[in-house]
């Protein structure tokens, strides 16, 4: 194979055959093939696209590259779910034990943070004691035991994956949608789970800035998976502000425990229903949305998701006493509150203004490498479509360092436009793309 006139094809519009994409894959896996002719080969990619085939043996390669992992001996279909990444996105944390706690099993393998986007993991690490990283057996026995596990993923998951990423993130390739696709579903099927619920965000947000492109990825990710043989089902949600109201590690905990103890941000628990409905559906759990739905609530009002996430921090070496003293979570020395710099309706929330301005808090990571203070963030005192009066508070930043202060109050105010009148409301869930 010449990685030259395979450059040269795609760059000129032309399909590659399966058996040239995965003999690429492997042999830039190996280190045969350099980052120079692959990042040429990404840059064709994202202006000439990959068809159907093409994506499908990409992520066929991808995952062939590494460990696959099955979890045949536990009992029942085993779920997972995955977010393309927002701001304020603390749907894991509830949905895992929500679930869970419904019966059905959630095997789970979760990111870090980079960006203006929040990590599972790091939000778990907020924990005290915490642990993150599970061996197999580890996640197979308390699968068994309490229902759930999350762990990090180990490099031997798709390895070409984390190249290929690494590449992506440093030659402006990332937006390509062929080449999200075969990257999410190439990690979520190795990760051996039998169903999986697909968030893809749209909106300033997201990855996605329109609900065309997010429609398009939705779709070959659903088919993805069913050519697979995985149940798979993508919700398209809105990103065009902050899912809850905190962002940053530990705050997004406490807020997770509020919407499990029946209370928090409206829109995160209305998120966290529709996705699920349907992790339970895809699993047989239930036979329909609203029955679906009518459970959830119920495990939120009667106390039994808060018990399982309570058993879930135990079983990982967690301090489950976090449940119902959150103070324990790790606090920032100081609290700054940004007001309101004019009267007015919120008319636009930049939301990766604002996962942006939390990162130079110190909250994320600028690069994979980078330190973060699993304390620090900001608190929402507004969303979009209030009225606000001039030296009103929008925000409180929990501060430990503030070297970076004063350029993340502008970062985040630029993120917020007043107007005379309030906007229209958008929904929360634009559409549910079923295989």
């Amino acid at each position: 194979m010449q990685m030259l006139d395979l450059i040269r094809r795609k760059r000129e519009g032309q399909a590659l055959a399966p058996a040239e994409i995965e003999a690429m894959i492997r042999d830039y896996t190996a280190g045969i093939i350099p980052d120079y002719q692959m990042a040429a080969f990404l840059m064709a990619v994202y202006f000439r696209g990959l068809d159907r085939e093409e994506t499908a043996a990409l992520t066929r390669a991808m995952i062939a590259s590494g460990e696959q992992i099955e979890w045949s001996s536990i009992p029942g279909v085993k779920v997972d779910k995955h977010s393309t990444g927002g701001v304020a996105d603390t749907t894991t944390l509830v949905l895992a034990p929500l679930v869970a706690a419904a019966g059905v099993p959630v095997v789970k393998m979760s990111g870090r943070g980079l960006g203006h986007t929040g990590g599972t993991i790091d939000k778990l690490e907020s924990i005290p004691s915490f642990r993150v990283q599970l061996t197999r057996e580890e996640m197979i026995r308390q699968v068994k035991e309490i229902g759930l596990a999350v762990t990090a993923p180990t490099g031997k998951l798709a390895p070409a994956d984390g190249k290929l990423y690494a590449l992506r993130d440093v030659t402006a390739t990332v937006e390509s949608i062929p080449l999200i696709a075969s990257s999410v579903m190439s990690k979520k099927i190795a990760a051996g789970a039998d169903a999986i619920v697909l968030d893809v965000k749209v909106g300033s947000g997201a990855f996605m800035p329109d609900l065309e492109s997010a429609r398009e990825l939705a779709r070959i990710m659903v088919d993805l998976g069913r050519e697979m043989g995985r149940r798979v089902v993508a919700v398209i949600t809105n990103m065009d502000e902050p899912l809850g109201m905190m962002v940053g590690n530990a705050l997004e905990v406490r807020e997770a425990i509020a919407v499990l103890s029946g209370g928090g941000p409206r829109e995160l628990r209305e998120v966290c229903l529709t996705l699920g409905s349907q992790m339970l559906l895809l699993a047989g759990a239930t036979c329909s949305d609203g029955e679906a739905r009518r459970r959830l609530e119920e495990l939120l009002a009667g106390g039994a998701a808060l018990a399982k996430f309570r058993r879930f921090i135990a079983a990982q070496g967690g301090d489950p006493a976090v449940v119902d003293r959150p103070e324990l979570l790790p606090r920032a020395t100081d609290q700054v509150t940004i007001a309101a710099p004019s009267s007015g309706y919120i008319s636009a929330v930049q939301a990766r203004l604002v996962g942006e301005a939390a990162m130079l808090l110190g909250a994320g990571r600028i690069t994979k490498e980078s330190p973060i203070d699993l304390a620090v963030g900001i608190e929402l005192k507004k969303r979009l479509g209030d009225y606000v009066n001039a030296g009103e508070p929008l925000a409180v930043f929990h501060v430990n360092d503030r070297a970076n202060l004063e350029t993340a109050r502008e970062r985040f105010l630029a993120a917020y436009i007043l107007a005379a009148a309030p906007p229209t409301p958008q929904p929360l869930v634009y559409e549910i793309i079923r295989g």
